[in-house]
């Protein structure tokens, strides 16, 4: 690695005086004729002039760095790819204005790696626009631009999912990947370009099961006593009648002994069998609780704001509760305090 260059530190002709002439150990400067005119470069030491200027030191450009962006270089042990891109609204023609720019790090099962991008606007699962395939390649940069037409009144309940695939040799293509991003978190005003970068996730293969499955993360803070879930999202749900009239919202209840202490709700997302919520709620839980408490997460569906219809719940909990799945991980989250755990789990309709 080269050393870093150091920049002239210059006093303009403007502030000249007898005291700066002193800083040059009375040498005299001669002023360049040529006021461009960039001085031949000599011995550290000496000193030159730029269009008259005196030069009295030295500045270290490194300890003027912009901090790094670690984005490029901080990936997490297991990390499966990152995708940069970003979106913009237009109001007045009603457009979302999305950018594909780049795929980072991504693991293919196999030796070469040719992707491309599938993105959709949910809960739209029928329609998606397509990126160009890159050859050969673990980091494809593809800087695309791609149109959805959305009314501003539906766009902060829509969600952004894209879809990493990899053509293989036979023209197979593998999903790799993917990221979904809810729209309603950000503030979309014209002419505001947000960049937004995302680790890619596992898409959960498994076929929904008969009630659809919820999605979300449990952490405790032993130090705090206090109990986090992240509502991710739900899949594969069965909706009394599919149509923008239907929200579909979580209860989150804290349990003790089978008695509530308290309750918390989602944001209600419109007409998707397939929401996205990404909320999270806290519960103060002191330690010496966690034997006999549960937590329940029902999903929920109301017609324009009246008949209240339960979709399937679930409950995770200790020993005394629960089993399998459930219990395995509420026995995780306690194991790995202030750690978010994240999982899958099946609706029921059993009480």
């Amino acid at each position: 690695l080269s050393r870093s260059r150091s920049v002239p530190f210059i006093v303009p002709p403007t502030l000249h005086g007898r005291d700066w002439v002193n800083l040059t150990n009375k040498e005299h400067i001669q002023e360049d004729s040529d006021p461009y005119m960039i001085p031949q470069s000599g011995p550290r030491s000496s000193f030159h002039s730029l269009a008259g200027a005196y030069v009295v030191g030295t500045i270290n450009p490194e300890l003027y760095k912009f901090p790094e962006d670690k984005s490029e270089t901080d990936f997490p042990e297991g990390n499966i790819g990152r995708l940069w891109f970003s979106i913009e609204y237009e109001q007045e023609s009603e457009k979302l204005l999305v950018s594909l720019i780049k795929v980072r790090k991504l693991q293919p099962p196999a030796d070469s790696c040719s992707p491309f991008v599938k993105i959709y606007l949910l809960p739209d699962e029928r329609s998606y626009l397509q990126s160009k395939t890159k050859r050969k390649t673990l980091n494809p940069q593809f800087d695309e631009n791609f149109v959805f037409q959305v009314s501003s009144k539906t766009l902060l309940q829509r969600t952004l999912k894209f879809l990493v695939y990899h053509v293989d040799k036979q023209k197979k293509h593998n999903l790799l990947g993917q990221v979904v991003f809810p729209l309603k978190n950000e503030t979309l005003t014209d002419d505001n370009k947000v960049f937004i970068w995302r680790d890619l996730e596992k898409e959960n293969l498994e076929l929904p099961s008969e009630y659809g499955d919820i999605q979300f993360s449990l952490s405790y803070n032993d130090y705090l006593g206090r109990l986090t879930v992240v509502v991710l999202r739900a899949r594969g749900l069965k909706l009394q009648e599919e149509s923008h009239a239907v929200s579909v919202y979580v209860k989150v209840s804290l349990m003790n002994h089978n008695k509530l202490i308290k309750s918390k709700k989602t944001a209600a997302v419109l007409g998707s069998p397939n929401p996205v919520y990404n909320e999270t709620f806290s519960f103060k839980a002191d330690q010496t609780e966690l034997d006999t408490a549960s937590l329940s997460l029902s999903v929920l569906q109301s017609i324009k704001g009246e008949k209240i219809h339960l979709l399937g719940h679930v409950v995770v909990g200790p020993f005394m509760y629960t089993r399998s799945k459930e219990l395995e991980h509420w026995n995780e989250m306690i194991s790995k305090p202030k750690e978010l755990v994240k999982r899958w789990h099946a609706l029921c309709h059993s009480t």
